[in-house]
């Protein structure tokens, strides 16, 4: 789907508060790709009919008005990749809808920022991730996944960053976690009973290996003792603030032979969903 083909979509039905899109990218992945496969994958979960379009807290996303598919970015070769997913996003920032991207790895998090702060001057991430994703550079590459939110502090992009799930931090990334006065809340000091509690736009990042791998095998790098579904979906309903986007990363679904994560990131997304609809 190219940009033109998103306008066209758009154009048709301006109403719509939220728009789904797809971004088939994962030249970044630092240790196995396949992550690029994931939007179709996680669409055809979200609208089986094994079951439904409602979220726990009560909003149907199938109503009229509600989700707009807008479909997934076709990449043009000669482009650059991140940049066509900056502008894509602040179109539709631009016809004032709320996105949902579906990655695709976590460097596309980046692009997605950088449009987000045309419109927001004052904004916060609240990141669902076992890594940090802080490190200077990684293998060589400033732009690999492992680096997106070193990229967006140092750019300025956010004015706040609460890191949620984190477990597998080396001594690189506390220090940069430090550097950038990044609030992290690890596992191992994990209590539902944090209070997540924002005064600015929050736009919420979703790596699936934040949740234990026996919830969601489907991703490239397992990091064992992480959230269960239900904590992701309990700190999503008592977040306090105004969830502006987001985007669910990382699940790759050459990992996940019997569909188990795939159904997981529809889950999440709905409850994401209802954030947005009733922002």
């Amino acid at each position: 789907m190219n940009k033109k083909k998103i306008k066209a979509i758009v154009d048709q039905n301006k109403q719509h508060k939220i728009a789904l899109i797809g971004i088939p990218y994962d030249l970044n992945s630092s240790y196995m790709r396949g992550s690029a496969e994931a939007p179709p994958v996680i669409r055809q979960a979200l609208f089986s009919d094994s079951s439904n379009l409602w979220t726990e807290t009560g909003t149907d996303l199938g109503a009229e008005t509600v989700l707009l598919d807008v479909g997934d970015l076709e990449f043009d070769e000669e482009g650059e990749p991140l940049q066509e997913i900056e502008n894509s996003i602040a179109f539709l920032l631009d016809c004032k809808m709320l996105p949902i991207s579906l990655g695709g790895d976590h460097t596309i998090t980046y692009p997605i920022v950088k449009a987000f702060r045309r419109k927001y001057k004052k904004m916060s991430i609240l990141l669902f991730d076992a890594h940090p994703d802080l490190y200077h550079e990684f293998q060589g590459n400033r732009y690999s996944h492992a680096c997106t939110f070193a990229r967006i502090l140092e750019s300025q992009l956010i004015d706040r960053l609460v890191q949620v799930g984190i477990r597998a931090m080396n001594g690189h990334q506390r220090a940069q976690a430090e550097r950038f006065g990044v609030e992290v809340i690890e596992m191992r000091n994990w209590n539902e009973e944090i209070p997540l509690i924002f005064d600015s736009p929050v736009y919420i990042s979703l790596d699936l290996d934040a949740l234990d791998p026996s919830y969601a095998p489907g991703v490239s790098h397992r990091e064992p003792g992480g959230l269960s579904v239900r904590q992701v979906i309990s700190t999503l309903q008592t977040l306090k603030g105004q969830v502006v986007g987001a985007d669910i990363v990382e699940f790759n679904p050459q990992n996940d032979p019997f569909k188990l994560t795939a159904r997981v990131c529809a889950k999440l997304l709905k409850e994401i969903a209802a954030l947005l609809v009733g922002r």
